[in-house]
């Protein structure tokens, strides 16, 4: 099995690239994401890779970030989502956001990739809410735990990691506390992260 490829970037193309790494050219497929981020022609570049063995082929797909490789097993672990769906994902949105979607069950976001439609979205959503919160995937999630909250800024546990999933998927760390202490106070002091960070999204009218 292939964890990562470190080489220079040889190919790029609209769903893949080409890596040589001393002489031999791996065909990696990508996401958008992915491929925007990479150097020039002949610049060395580092991917990390998942494998894919079938009977009829050997595929290589490469993410520029552990995390949105991690992103890409979790995706693929659900019936009906296949390496393209997942790539699909993984190009519309940045593995916090996904998370984030998904713990918040918002299909809509989550059908902004092409051809992911309503059903398979709520399937995702459904299957992989736990897991995702369990498994802190990208910056987005952040430990478990109960929430200590006193002033204007969280000092730890989950209401400090909500506000920091929600700087990462783009708003204003004033606005992120104050959308987190929201959620707090209708949710109480012991609420989780996992339902902090779409509280709060909530209150940003996201």
């Amino acid at each position: 099995m292939i964890a990562r490829l470190k080489g220079r970037v040889d190919e790029r193309n609209k769903d893949s690239c080409v890596v040589d790494v001393h002489g031999v050219g791996y065909l990696v497929r990508a996401s958008a994401r992915t491929l925007a981020a990479l150097p020039g022609i002949g610049e060395p570049c580092l991917l990390h890779i998942e494998t894919n063995i079938r009977e009829d082929a050997f595929e290589l797909f490469g993410f520029a970030a552990p995390e949105e490789r991690d992103c890409y097993r979790l995706l693929t672990g659900v019936q009906g989502v296949g390496p393209k769906a997942a790539l699909a994902l993984l190009s519309a949105l940045a593995p916090g956001e996904i998370a984030a979607a998904i713990l918040a069950e918002d299909k809509s976001t989550l059908t902004r990739a092409d051809g992911v439609g309503p059903k398979l979205a709520q399937r995702i959503a459904s299957e992989l809410k736990e897991k995702v919160a369990a498994l802190g995937l990208a910056v987005a999630i952040g430990k478990t735990g109960a929430v200590s909250v006193a002033g204007a800024a969280p000092a730890g546990g989950a209401a400090a990691d909500a506000v920091s999933a929600l700087v990462n998927l783009g708003y204003k760390r004033a606005e992120a506390v104050a959308a987190v202490n929201k959620a707090v106070k209708k949710l109480g002091e012991g609420a989780r992260v996992e339902a902090l960070i779409p509280a709060g999204l909530s209150e940003l009218g996201a």
